[in-house]
């Protein structure tokens, strides 16, 4: 991606960001200026943005994101269709709450547990409408906002969070988030088989790596 992408940051700061993976994280911003962000950045889905009670990140994806994004996801989907799972991606909807001053963009999520719920819905409110069953999460740079205490109040069940190493699944309890060896959307999936599977993702011809997704689940059965 070459083309440059200005991003408005209204009264407290402005700032220019090339479309490379890059985190700015401000202090002391307003709820307001982070609803200001999301209506004047709406439809840029190279720019993401997180806030927790003044604490502002902005980050500016990378190819090298997005394709791991995109694989999480495809092996989501295949996960669903070959397990006979009903899911709902939603991609990376803004999910936020102005009473709890808290808001993200998931690189990718997933309804399951209440995708029946949330199927004919055209709008999604946490205030009354449950969060996405599973969030993941790309954080391949640092320093990078902790999002954890903004899935924690907005009551994420289930995150699978990549660091460029290995992919972890946390779920939610009263006190935070408890590392698990599997997945509760997917029981036989286990931390070990994601991140196997992301990395052969980048190896692997697309039709040969689903062939393999597909026959560890045939051989589940």
């Amino acid at each position: 991606m070459n083309n440059q992408q200005t991003l408005i940051l209204p009264e407290e700061r402005t700032t220019s960001l090339v479309a490379a993976e890059q985190r700015v994280i401000l202090h002391g911003i307003r709820w307001q200026t982070y609803e200001d962000l999301l209506s004047q950045n709406e439809g840029n889905s190279g720019v993401h943005f997180a806030f927790d009670q003044g604490k502002l990140e902005i980050m500016t994806l990378s190819p090298r994101h997005e394709l791991l994004k995109h694989a999480l996801s495809l092996l989501v989907e295949v996960l669903a269709e070959e397990f006979e799972v009903d899911i709902l991606g939603f991609g990376s909807t803004t999910f936020r709450r102005s009473d709890l001053e808290r808001g993200f963009e998931p690189d990718a999520c997933f309804y399951i547990a209440h995708a029946e719920q949330i199927r004919n819905s055209e709008t999604i409110d946490l205030h009354s409408d449950s969060p996405p069953d599973l969030v993941i999460e790309i954080d391949l740079s640092h320093p990078s906002l902790n999002k954890f205490p903004i899935f924690h109040a907005l009551e994420v069940p289930e995150i699978w969070r990549y660091d460029g190493e290995l992919v972890s699944v946390f779920h939610l309890q009263e006190s935070g988030y408890a590392p698990r060896r599997e997945s509760h959307a997917f029981p036989a999936v286990t931390t070990q088989l994601l991140t196997e599977w992301i990395e052969s993702s980048l190896r692997l011809k697309r039709t040969e790596w689903l062939r393999q997704i597909r026959t560890w689940v045939a051989n589940q059965r």
